[in-house]
């Protein structure tokens, strides 16, 4: 048996995420944000003040990431934890306005990362490779 990369579905995944990563990197870095935090901020631009397990399910993440990239956010000044009113043992995490005044400049740097990566396509071509994505992150199996 042999295996191409060039051909791999996987591979080619994996390749063009290393880009988008670097590229969103790039950008969001003088912001003072890193792109495992981007995912977590996207979630709280939307909701602000939720649970650490409702960002774990929402982003389908471990919740040991999350815990790390949540202390993380915390030091640098993005993200404060408050007790839950009901829950003793559940905090609710909230943006700081640092978080809130970087919202507009962290989008449009990942607009323009996805800009880039698609200039080459077309219209109908970037909706058809949104669609196809969106189709595998829904029905792949979850282990």
């Amino acid at each position: 048996m042999s295996f191409e990369r060039n051909t791999s579905a996987g591979y080619l995944i994996h390749h063009v995420a290393r880009l988008f990563f670097e590229g969103l990197r790039k950008r969001i870095e003088p912001l003072g944000i890193v792109p495992g935090q981007f995912p977590a901020l996207l979630a709280l631009w939307q909701q602000d003040g939720q649970t650490q397990k409702e960002l774990v399910e929402k982003l389908d993440i471990e919740q040991a990431t999350m815990a790390n990239t949540l202390n993380r956010m915390e030091r640098d000044g993005l993200v404060v934890r408050k007790d839950h009113p009901t829950d003793g043992r559940a905090k609710i995490v909230y943006l700081t306005e640092k978080a809130r005044s970087i919202r507009e400049e962290a989008y449009t740097a990942a607009a323009s990362v996805n800009d880039m990566a698609l200039v080459d396509l077309s219209s109908e071509e970037r909706e058809q490779f949104i669609g196809f994505m969106q189709r595998i992150i829904r029905t792949y199996p979850k282990s």
